[in-house]
């Protein structure tokens, strides 16, 4: 699978982005390995984000790991969460050792209700796992990622069906750690239309703009859909649309070479004036001195592909 694009299109993604690339058409969406096997970008030291899913197993090394502005100092082992569209970058790693997942959307069709699992651990991306006293995770979460790894390379039939079930079985049990977020409460109508809205918001990063466009876009009344949000999370759609897009207009300032009225037009405002207004009443500072206090990390745009079977010509 090459789903790569040229950087150079209209569309391009101001912020460096890495797309998976599997080029067996037999194997499934999903790669497994080492940081020496997925190379340099696995462990990138500048903000970028992807257009998949990564899991990280974190085993050894020193340093930083910086996911959406909030930095997390290295105390292995560790899991990592992170969602298509999140930023993120290793800050001055050394010894960094562990395993790396990378799977896209089509590796979950047989599952759809692990997307939702796959959410709440993004909202808490990086999970401390308790240690016994030989330094392995007590959780057994370490061993269940080594039995991944040895699915993943022995490629025995039906393995693809494997390593669906190990990774529910992984979701599930991240979910148990303590700090670990779980999946919104409720069932019924209105809980699976907030989780529609919550997955279609993360996709979107808030540029439908309007409660209305989600509502429409959801096959609901715009009253429906903000009593189903309210009762689920506590918060009103427009409320979440309002954070989404203040969160992105922190990952293009912080993470890209942008002016402020590109950054404005990235997240739907056409007159920066207003975005200007709109983010300071959000963050309480402006634009410009968010970028200033935050401290941009740029790097000079690319697509990149991670492919696990070496570079490409």
């Amino acid at each position: 699978m090459d789903t790569r694009t040229r950087a150079g299109s209209p569309a391009a993604d101001p912020v460096p982005l890495h797309r998976l690339g599997v080029p067996r058409p037999s194997v499934p969406p999903f790669a497994m390995g080492s940081f020496d096997v997925f190379g340099p970008d696995s462990r990138a030291g500048y903000p970028h984000r992807h257009t998949f899913y990564e899991i990280v197993h974190v085993t050894g090394g020193s340093g930083a790991h910086v996911v959406d502005l909030v930095r997390r100092p290295l105390d292995p082992p560790h899991l990592c969460f992170l969602l298509p569209g999140q930023v993120h970058y290793w800050e001055r790693v050394s010894g960094l050792r562990g395993v790396v997942m990378l799977f896209t959307e089509d590796f979950l069709l047989s599952r759809p209700a692990d997307r939702q699992l796959l959410r709440a651990l993004g909202e808490r991306p990086w999970l401390d796992l308790p240690r016994g006293s030989n330094g392995d995770d007590t959780a057994g979460l370490g061993r269940l990622v080594r039995a991944m790894g040895r699915e993943f390379t022995a490629k025995a039939d039906g393995y693809a069906s494997v390593l669906e079930a190990y990774l529910h079985i992984l979701l599930v049990r991240a979910l148990r750690l303590p700090g670990a977020t779980g999946p919104g409460p409720g069932t019924g109508r209105a809980a699976a239309v907030s989780r529609e809205f919550g997955l279609l918001l993360t996709a979107t990063t808030g540029a439908e703009r309007s409660v209305g466009a989600y509502a429409a876009r959801l096959g609901v009344s715009v009253g429906y859909l903000n009593e189903a949000v309210k009762q689920t999370t506590g918060r009103t759609p427009g409320e979440l649309v309002r954070a989404t897009r203040t969160l992105e207009a922190k990952r293009l300032l912080t993470g890209s070479a942008l002016t402020v009225g590109q950054v404005a037009r990235r997240v739907g405002f056409t007159d920066p004036a207003y975005f200007c207004r709109f983010f300071r009443r959000e963050t309480g500072v402006s634009p410009g001195d968010f970028r200033r206090t935050a401290g941009g990390n740029h790097h000079v745009h690319r697509t990149e592909s991670i492919d696990p079977d070496g570079p490409r010509p």
